[in-house]
């Protein structure tokens, strides 16, 4: 009998030591989307990444920012590394950001960001998700919790985030 236990015991483990790969399963966070689903605004080789801290654009889709500097357009995975860019020194124009319903770009002046839900932050310890619509935007805090508020009050929340790095 003790063979038999100690054989199966041993069995079980070599099967779970095999070389074959089970399956995978990808990130359920948040802020990540489908691959096909994420619109990716900058060129060249490095487009999936943030210009700022070069984190992947598509993990961290639903927090994604971009502006432009003259003809070209940078693409940020949060508010954080966008304005992380604009310490730099750099003129940024025509800010956008994607609404966490359509998973579109929107002008960013004219979102509805809800700041410091229940939701991860990226980049941050406080969340920042943008919505076009004021009701969905009401919707999601009454879910998550945070505080509605416009483009420049979140950029001034961001900002807090660089005071301890001087």
């Amino acid at each position: 009998m003790y063979k038999i236990v100690t054989s199966s015991v041993l069995a079980l483990m070599l099967i779970g030591c095999s070389s074959e790969k089970g399956v995978t399963y990808k990130s359920t966070m948040f802020q990540s989307v489908n691959e096909k689903e994420a619109v990716l605004l900058q060129d060249g080789k490095n487009k999936n990444y943030c210009y700022k801290c070069g984190m992947d654009l598509v993990k961290y889709y639903k927090t994604s920012h971009s502006a432009t500097d003259n003809s070209k357009t940078y693409q940020y995975c949060s508010i954080h590394c966008l304005e992380g860019h604009l310490n730099d020194g750099v003129v940024l124009k025509n800010p956008k950001v994607v609404d966490v319903e359509s998973l579109k770009f929107i002008d960013s002046t004219k979102a509805y960001y809800v700041v410091g839900s229940k939701k991860s932050a990226t980049m941050s310890r406080i969340s920042k998700y943008a919505f076009y619509n004021e009701d969905m935007a009401k919707k999601f805090q009454a879910q998550h919790g945070g505080e509605i508020m416009d483009f420049y009050k979140a950029l001034d929340i961001a900002k807090k985030d660089f005071k301890n790095y001087k």
